[in-house]
């Protein structure tokens, strides 16, 4: 048996127990920058994981891509070799008025329209964030909006056509792409999951022109970096909660 896992190419055993999972390989290096003897354990297709220590707590960090299947396999690959506790750091669009640009969200749910985990349990089944992990998000984040976001397989604007006024109504706050997914996985195996995002831009129908869409803005720049050092900041106050 290779001493590798056949999809992350991350070590087999032996990681630190929590991680920091997030969609872009390049995401993932810039968080692993901010790390002390960061050291690049895995990489393969669009999964990229590093090794390092935040504050003095040995933490993983990882990138899955875009879209729930693809995550799915590096969550599952990540908890085989020692994952217990993940956070997921992404981008979302804004479905509610006072949710900006640059602005972070933290999960407490997830509407689980994303493709993947339908064929893992009955969709009745809940897609929710560990409490512990949304009370350490917000306490490394107190400005943060918190509340329901909606994870859709389709989500780029120039494919998003399902009316979602239901979802408006009902005070979903964001739109994004694989945090149902790791939600309902890690319940499924008796993990610990949660997830801050960033708003890149604004999600509703009204949005005048969705080919504008661009996240690459330095305000969406400086949300990330501030949303990377609040996962961190919760992965370590996670540790003494164990």
């Amino acid at each position: 048996m290779s001493d590798v896992l056949p999809i992350t190419k991350i070590p087999r055993h032996g990681l630190p127990p929590r991680a920091l999972v997030v969609g872009d390989p390049d995401r993932a290096t810039a968080a692993a920058e901010s790390l002390e003897d960061a050291a690049l354990i895995g990489q393969n297709r669009e999964y990229r994981s590093y090794t390092g220590t935040w504050k003095g707590v040995p933490v993983v960090v990882s990138s899955h891509g875009v879209g729930g299947p693809g995550a799915l396999c590096q969550f599952g690959e990540l908890a085989e070799a020692g994952v217990r506790t993940f956070l997921r750091l992404g981008t979302a669009g804004s479905l509610a008025d006072g949710i900006t640009d640059g602005d972070l969200v933290i999960a407490e749910a997830a509407v689980r329209d994303d493709g993947v985990t339908q064929q893992l349990i009955h969709p009745e089944f809940p897609a929710f964030a560990t409490p512990e992990a949304v009370v350490a998000l917000s306490r490394a984040a107190p400005e943060a909006h918190r509340g329901v976001v909606w994870t859709r397989a389709a989500f780029s604007p120039l494919v998003l056509t399902l009316p979602m006024a239901d979802y408006l109504a009902a005070r979903v706050i964001a739109i994004e792409m694989e945090l149902s997914t790791l939600l309902v996985f890690a319940a499924l195996r008796g993990l610990r999951a949660g997830g801050v995002l960033v708003i890149d831009g604004d999600a509703r129908p009204e949005h005048p022109d969705p080919s504008a869409y661009d996240p690459h803005r330095d305000v969406v720049a400086a949300g990330v970096a501030r949303a990377t050092r609040v996962a961190l900041d919760a992965l370590v106050e996670l540790e003494g909660a164990e």
